[in-house]
């Protein structure tokens, strides 16, 4: 039985995975969607009653009925790298190759059907409510004046991406930035605004979740610190124990949203209280996993590998 990995050519935190994956002989096809239909042949059958599929690349094939999981890691757009791309042939490159696969019976990490519905940072943060984490009071608004009144109410808030970086080259950064209630709120008519009350933090801490397994990780944050993903800091992640009130809220969290993986980020206050900020479906832990040394690929490798239905 193979694991199925999409993902581009540059992951390294596939990498990790695939290595362990190979150390415990379990087979594995990794490929990009991004480059079909060049390199990669597919094939779909429908007939006598029954389904058979078949995908090849890299020399390697296999067949639906043989997929043990699929890894959804960070796939490319599909057929983005045909010689001749379009939206039209994109479009049907993605029904034939994940119509095949939904066709399967193989386990997800994770379901793209559930994936993006995770992505939805108002749908994050009710289901983190519903869940039982502490999310900080936040709105998101094309009303200036209701912008106002939230930093208002607040004092200090942050003004934070919903979606994340656009795409785009060069790529954009766009970190989280402290505000009061003094700002020019007349630019959130413009588009979508997210505003939340600001937490000052002690600490970033990104947890990871595994199946069942829990790796949380602990970064100090700088004095005045406000988004830790930017700017120099001598302080490393370290590995920490995760509260039980937390590691409740977070399998109660990804059974909601039917999630086999997920990477949380927190904010530790200045009394130790871990605040819920986002949670990404697909997110990364090479980085944690080098600081800290806990084996989060290897636990990912585990899932991938295991035996069983979906």
């Amino acid at each position: 039985m193979t694991v199925l990995i999409l993902t581009a050519k540059d992951d390294v935190t596939a990498d990790l995975v695939i290595t362990r994956l190979h150390e415990a002989e379990v087979p594995v096809l990794r490929l990009d969607p991004a480059d079909l239909p060049v390199g990669i042949l597919l094939s779909a059958h429908y007939t006598h009653g029954d389904f058979e599929g078949l995908l090849s690349a890299n020399g390697h094939v296999v067949s639906m009925g043989g997929l043990r999981s699929v890894w959804v890691r960070r796939p490319g757009e599909p057929a983005a790298h045909a010689d001749e791309p379009s939206a039209w042939l994109t479009a049907e490159t993605r029904q034939a190759l994940f119509g095949m696969l939904y066709s399967a019976s193989a386990r997800w990490m994770n379901h793209p059907r559930d994936a993006e519905r995770a992505r939805l940072k108002p749908w994050q943060l009710r289901t983190a409510h519903l869940s039982g984490f502490a999310v900080p009071p936040t709105v998101i608004t094309t009303f200036p004046r209701l912008a106002r009144q939230f930093a208002e109410e607040y004092g200090e808030v942050v003004v934070k991406s919903a979606s994340g970086p656009p795409p785009g080259e060069p790529p954009m950064t766009l970190p989280t930035t402290l505000i009061g209630p003094d700002s020019d709120f007349s630019g959130v008519a413009a588009g979508p605004t997210l505003l939340q009350r600001y937490v000052p933090k002690h600490a970033d801490i990104r947890l990871t979740c595994v199946g069942s397994r829990l790796f949380a990780a602990r970064k100090k944050a700088e004095p005045d610190q406000v988004d830790g993903r930017y700017g120099d800091t001598e302080h490393t992640w370290e590995p920490v124990p995760v509260p039980g009130r937390i590691r409740k809220s977070v399998h109660d969290y990804v059974e909601r949203a039917g999630l086999a993986y997920a990477a949380f980020d927190l904010a530790e206050d200045e009394v130790g209280f871990w605040w819920f900020l986002e949670c990404n479906q697909g997110g990364q832990f090479g980085f944690v996993e080098l600081d800290t040394g806990q084996p989060i690929s290897e636990a990912v490798a585990r899932w991938l590998a295991r035996p069983g239905p979906a």
